[in-house]
């Protein structure tokens, strides 16, 4: 009770804040936003001044020209401190530090002042003067670091990039990482949506990492907002195409080892109300998992994601933004030496048993709207809802013999397939003040769970059961075997159904 009360007064307190909006410009809140005016000394509006920010820890640099009024603006930038450079011709370079740290718009007014003589600057990238006031122990990794970095798995690229990337997270085979001392506790987070269920490539497929803009990884004591997970958090910051005037994109593909081949493409446009991102990728090799011998025996796979990311400023005050995510997979489960049923005979047809060849299929998609409200220069309200389902089918093989007979000293003695559907829906909602150093946020979540299981299995092994076997406990002969009424008494199912719903409100200053 005391948890929906909670969530109630947050609501009804965001909504009562509407009625103050002000004649402000809207944000964006997954990320914050970069805003002022060039002037002269005279006050009067310098217009084709370049501005650029730079965060020379990650490598992040923007850069921009003042419009006809002056104004000039950066939108979804990274939490981080920034240089602000400011050149015009005519005029001396004015340099600042700002930093960005909530979704509320940083405003600053810049005067320059008449130069006599050109000046030159120099940005050095040890980023010594940039000094971060945030408590909690994190990395930061932009685009810029990840074009760089030797990713081993292109099927879950964002794990592989939070594990090299990030200090006191390590791997778990497949993919998963997980902070150091703790194998339970992690949060993961895209655009302000909580991702909570697997990450892990055998089970769910994840963000595509051409989607990214930037990725911040505490693994040390987390925001109070995060306080439910105490090892990790990991927030994603996506692309957008809000602002990009002109039409920018790339097309890559790539061929590597094991005939792994990948492609895809980027493309962002839209204007200063309006963006689109969108990025499209595959891939197809012969090593989607980690093999259980040191070479891949069974292990082929392929993966495809389309990732679009729509931002829309409605008013002044107000913007809505919208991810949406679809991914497949389509991957061999590894086989050992064993697997191969190498001298193994069909307990039916007597011929040589075919190798195991079970198979996963993965379709994953996400929807997830916000919208935003700013209510004045220091407060900002979102509301927000998200859907994310995975569909898991594990396939047997085509002759269930070959998944166990046990004639296999250890080995298997059924066949199994399982179908499984995971869904998160949720609300979120928070309101984010800021006021010089103090930073105060509140807000609230509901999510969730649905799951629905099927399993099926059947008994290959033809000495399992007393009624397959004669009267000395040996295998009926085979021939008894076409006529037995496998689908009905062998192949037994079972399924079910559960949910989970979770409160969690949050505060942080």
């Amino acid at each position: 009770m005391l948890k929906r009360l909670s969530s109630s007064v947050v609501l009804v307190l965001g909504f009562i804040l509407l009625l103050a909006a002000g004649p402000a410009k809207a944000q964006l809140g997954n990320a914050g936003s970069i805003e002022g005016a060039v002037k002269d000394s005279s006050g009067g509006v310098v217009a084709g001044a370049r501005v650029e920010i730079s965060f020379p820890v990650t490598g992040y640099q923007r850069e921009t020209t003042t419009g006809s009024d002056g104004t000039f603006r950066f939108s979804n930038v990274p939490f981080n401190p920034y240089h602000l450079v400011v050149t015009a011709p005519g005029f001396a370079s004015y340099t600042q530090d700002v930093d960005v740290r909530s979704s509320v718009p940083t405003s600053i007014q810049i005067g320059l002042k008449v130069g006599t003589a050109a000046t030159s600057i120099t940005v050095e990238a040890n980023g010594g003067d940039i000094v971060e006031n945030d408590p909690s122990f994190h990395t930061d990794v932009d685009t810029a670091l990840t074009d760089r970095l030797p990713l081993e798995s292109q099927s879950s690229s964002v794990s592989s990039l939070v594990t090299l990337a990030t200090p006191g997270v390590v791997a778990d085979s497949n993919g998963l990482f997980h902070g150091l001392g703790d194998h339970a506790e992690n949060s993961f987070s895209v655009d302000g949506q909580p991702i909570t269920d697997q990450q892990s490539k055998v089970f769910s497929n994840q963000i595509p990492l051409d989607s990214i803009q930037s990725l911040e990884a505490v693994s040390g004591g987390p925001p109070a907002e995060y306080g439910d997970k105490t090892s990790l958090v990991i927030k994603v910051t996506t692309r957008s195409g809000l602002g990009v005037t002109q039409p920018t994109g790339s097309v890559f593909s790539s061929y590597g080892t094991f005939g792994s081949v990948s492609g895809g493409f980027r493309l962002a446009f839209g204007g200063q109300k309006w963006g689109n991102f969108i990025a499209a990728n595959g891939l197809n090799t012969s090593r989607f998992l980690d093999p259980p011998e040191l070479r891949a025996i069974h292990d082929k796979g392929n993966e495809e994601n389309l990732f679009d990311r729509v931002d829309y400023n409605v008013t002044s005050a107000d913007s809505i933004h919208t991810n949406f995510q679809y991914t497949r997979s389509w991957f061999q489960t590894p086989n050992t030496i064993d697997n191969l049923n190498a001298g193994i005979l069909d307990p039916v047809t007597n011929a040589q048993l075919p190798a195991q060849d079970q198979r996963a299929q993965i379709n994953t998609f996400n929807i997830a709207p916000v919208w935003t409200r700013l209510i004045s220069t220091t407060t900002l309200f979102t509301f927000g809802g998200f859907v994310r389902q995975d569909q898991f089918n594990y396939y047997p093989s085509g002759n269930v013999f070959a998944d166990g007979t046990g004639l296999i000293p250890g080995g298997s003695s059924a066949t199994l397939n399982q179908q499984r559907k995971l869904t998160n829906a949720g609300l979120r909602t928070d309101v984010s003040y800021v006021k010089g150093k103090h930073n105060v946020k509140a807000g609230a979540t509901f999510q969730h769970t649905f799951l629905t299981e099927n399993f099926n299995f059947g008994i290959t092994d033809p000495g399992f059961l007393p009624s397959l076997t004669d009267t000395n406990g040996a295998p009926a002969s085979q021939a008894a075997w076409p006529s037995l009424p496998l689908a009905h008494c062998c192949f037994p199912s079972i399924s079910r159904g559960r949910g989970r719903s979770s409160h969690s409100t949050g505060e942080r200053m």
